[in-house]
């Protein structure tokens, strides 16, 4: 996984051939701008109407034949999650559906999905190369840049249906300059702060930036921030609160979910694992719901799509001795629903944590939440100069063992490593084959493992291995 590079200081300086290739379009990207992170829809909105192509249904407008249907998903956590799920109950419906998120584990092309698949590096040149003539002197950011290319693929391919995943709020991110049919937002709770505000409140008021007048705009946190009902109402959108409108109910075999005027009775559990995946489930049955006269779905395509949905880094069991989990918690809220997760996989007599996460997060609700889990700690440094170091992420497992010396596993040990895979192979000299191993944090911390290959999953220290 190629970390990104520093941007040059002026745009003159950044002048190069015309890239070839995907691999030279990202480095061209990386380079247009001075910050990573530029908030604002004057720029982007101004080279999208320039790139000449439709998206979505402008506000004032009844849906064109043919158009296809716009979700837009924003929140803290569960988007990909909710993308995901909806994707595979479309498709499973027969739908030609078209994906966009970020960022990616591995690939670049991960970050867009056709029908399923991911999208080829060649189709994407055609796109990056209308971009950069829309683009003329205007600058953009590497997600701005990418996010314009991969809405024009999607705009041109003919599908029925569009999910678009917010990369950072909502109001002000490069993918609202598509004007959405159906809002989702999923659990909001404190990260980014620096850019959204400093409470769920503010934050939330961001996140509801995608909501539309007129236009289903479904809430899948059970706790919405008041300024999320407030927009939508100020807005005169047709708001779908969690536990108001939609709704979940389940025991240890099965779950049952109500709409307005849907049930879907006697349901397997979403293949995706973790304790608040049918709250994600139950905001995507409410989009489908709202959009049903245009993208109708049979209940055999929901519990068809719900069973068969796969989306790497969210809870994800690798089989084998010890067992591995990998997943992308990289924030207190996400840590606790992981711990949650992790509490209810039952006994297992250690657990060894490989950790590596992003400078700007909150470390210290990260470790609290999990640290009465954890046996042994392997901090790694990640390739990007965001990240915080492994002996950062030591120190805040030091801080919070000091504070709270009662809320740990017994006699915790913390080692520090270059990268995740030298930190995994410490984990795995360390393990029994009972054990298990929780590879988690930043996606450069699943990424990286998963890009290196996933090792044989056999104790290789225990005998007879």
């Amino acid at each position: 996984m190629r970390p990104h590079l520093l941007s040059c200081p002026t745009l003159s300086s950044c002048m190069s051939p015309t890239p070839r290739t995907l691999e030279d379009w990202l480095v061209h990207c990386e380079r247009l701008h001075t910050v990573g992170i530029d908030m604002g829809l004057e720029r982007v909105g101004e080279v999208w109407r320039r790139a000449g192509v439709t998206l979505g249904t402008p506000l004032g407008q009844e849906p064109a034949d043919g158009a296809p249907v716009v979700f837009t998903v924003a929140g803290t956590n569960g988007k990909g999650s909710t993308c995901a799920m909806l994707e595979s109950i479309l498709v499973s419906s027969g739908f030609r559906v078209g994906v966009y998120g970020s960022p990616h584990l591995v690939h670049f092309e991960e970050r867009c999905r056709l029908n399923g698949s991911l999208v080829k590096a060649d189709d994407l040149l055609p796109h990056f190369e209308a971009i950069e003539a829309a683009r003329g002197d205007t600058p953009l950011t590497y997600f701005e840049f990418t996010t314009l290319a991969i809405l024009r693929l999607l705009a041109t391919a003919g599908l029925d249906a569009v999910i678009l995943e917010v990369g950072l709020g909502g109001r002000l991110d490069a993918v609202n300059v598509v004007d959405t049919d159906c809002a989702i937002i999923t659990s909001i709770d404190l990260d980014h702060m620096d850019y959204l505000g400093p409470d769920r409140e503010s934050i939330g008021r961001e996140k509801a930036g995608i909501m539309r007048a007129g236009r289903p705009a479904v809430v899948s946190d059970p706790q919405a921030p008041d300024s999320v009902v407030q927009h939508a109402e100020s807005l005169g959108a047709d708001l779908w609160l969690f536990s108001r409108d939609h709704n979940y109910a389940g025991d240890r075999q099965q779950w049952s979910w109500g709409g307005r005027n849907k049930r879907f009775n006697g349901m397997a559990y979403p293949s995706l694992r973790g304790a608040n995946q049918l709250l994600n489930a139950s905001g995507v049955l409410a989009a489908l719901e709202a959009m049903r006269n245009r993208l109708p779905v049979s209940a055999q395509a929901v519990r068809t799509g719900l069973a068969t949905v796969e989306l790497p880094g969210r809870f994800q069991i690798i089989p084998g001795q010890p067992t591995l989990i990998l997943d992308v918690a990289h924030n207190p809220h996400a840590a606790a629903q992981l711990a949650v997760n992790l509490d209810q996989m039952g006994f297992f007599p250690r657990t060894h944590a490989v950790w590596g996460a992003m400078a700007d997060k909150d470390l210290a609700g990260m470790v609290h939440k999990l640290r009465p889990l954890v046996d042994a700690w392997y901090c790694c440094d990640l390739p990007t100069a965001r990240a915080a170091t492994a002996e950062q992420l030591t120190e805040a497992i030091g801080a919070d063992a000091a504070a709270h010396p009662s809320a740990t596993a017994p006699k915790a040990t913390v080692s520090r490593h270059a990268d995740p895979m030298a930190a995994l192979h410490a984990a795995l000299a360390a393990a029994d084959p009972t054990d298990r191993i929780l590879v988690f944090g930043s996606f450069y911390t699943v990424g990286g493992v998963i890009d290196a290959g996933l090792p044989r999953l056999n104790a290789p220290h225990m005998p007879g291995a």
